[in-house]
């Protein structure tokens, strides 16, 4: 079984790497409205930008899937 990370780094990752820059609107979902309105003209900087801005909220998802979705599963 593997040993799940501490969801306090993974919320902080979130809070400041996730959300980063703060103002006008968090850059994350800039690029997941701009890659959702077709992706026209990204760049390959552009894809890695999301990917960074976007570790922090797989990583979240993927603990909270690991932490409760699979031990409801293994129970039935």
């Amino acid at each position: 079984m593997i040993k799940l990370p501490d969801i306090k780094i993974i919320l902080l990752a979130c809070a400041t790497l996730g959300l980063a820059p703060f103002f006008p609107e968090p850059h994350v979902w800039g690029k997941l409205r701009w890659v959702l309105g077709g992706a026209h003209g990204m760049q390959w900087l552009d894809w890695g930008d999301l990917m960074m801005h976007g570790l922090p909220w797989m990583a979240l998802i993927w603990y909270a899937w690991r932490r409760w979705v699979l031990p409801v599963k293994s129970q039935s």
